[in-house]
């Protein structure tokens, strides 16, 4: 071996960690959220209720350990004077089931109108609260993150396995699991979900997108991420941006789909649900 072989390796060595410390430095500023200014003192005029998404869960417990779905969500919010509520609806059940459970709630709250600030499939249960359970009344405004409005072609693959392994579909029947949540997310069923679940006047409906790069996403999602991409484009590993937007866009985040919840390192969620506080507040919400 050359006498100067230990010295490049070194230098490799050297030139491999500057790198990797430069990319780590890169994928921070890029995860940063940049803060809304907001007059202070300026609060919601009405509460913010939660909606989680599919699979979702208001508190996870697990012996000592204690997660929120929005994860250190509520705690900022609470700091700043926001009353916040979160309930549980049955993770995969279909909307029409998790919307009668989330309007049970609402109804309970001792408020005349709430705020409905959304993730994933919670969207959907709040649009179908407004238009099918009548409570229009009750809601001031819905604001989706990373909703698949218009469905995602991730549910027709998985619709079509359903379909062709009718084992499997007994097996679930049998056990009681409730998937008819996963069914209604495909492009064809959401089409006609939005035919039927139309929007009602006098709330406010906006939508936060969200994308990843290859450079962002959880390596859980990259197989799903690339697959959207070929499918759909631009996605955050779970749902295409195309079939996020609802309403008037209020603006776009960089984070997958589990990030825009707080479950990523690097994106801050926290400060990101204080901008959507923040855009209601500016809206007289």
């Amino acid at each position: 071996m050359p006498s100067w072989w230990p010295a490049v390796g070194v230098g490799v060595a050297l030139a491999l960690l500057a790198a990797l410390l430069l990319l780590l430095a890169v994928r921070r500023r890029r995860q940063r959220v940049a803060q809304i200014p907001r007059k202070h003192g300026a609060q919601l005029k009405f509460p913010l209720v939660l909606a989680h998404g599919i699979l979702g869960f208001d508190e996870l417990k697990l012996g000592p350990f204690r997660g929120q779905y929005f994860r250190g969500v509520a705690p900022r919010l609470e700091r700043l004077g926001t009353r916040i509520y979160a309930f549980q609806v049955h993770p995969t059940a279909a909307v029409s089931s998790r919307a009668a459970a989330l309007a049970k709630a609402v109804l309970a709250l001792d408020a005349p109108r709430v705020n409905i600030v959304a993730h994933s499939m919670g969207g959907l249960d709040a649009r179908y609260l407004a238009a099918k359970l009548a409570l229009a009344g009750r809601v001031a405004s819905i604001v989706t993150v990373g909703t698949p409005h218009r469905g995602t072609p991730l549910a027709d693959f998985g619709a079509g396995l359903w379909l062709v392994a009718p084992t499997t579909k007994l097996l679930m029947d049998k056990s009681g699991f409730d998937a008819h949540g996963m069914l209604e997310l495909t492009t064809a069923r959401m089409a006609q979900f939005n035919r039927e679940v139309t929007d009602q006047e006098g709330i406010f409906y906006g939508s936060w997108l969200a994308k990843a790069s290859f450079m962002l996403i959880n390596p859980l999602l990259l197989p799903t991420w690339q697959l959207l991409r070929m499918k759909a484009g631009d996605n955050d590993g779970l749902v295409p941006v195309s079939s996020q937007q609802w309403g008037e866009t209020c603006g776009t985040i960089e984070a997958d789909h589990w990030g825009q919840v707080g479950w990523a390192l690097g994106f801050d969620a926290p400060a990101f649900y204080e901008n959507v506080v923040t855009d209601l507040i500016g809206r007289g919400l």
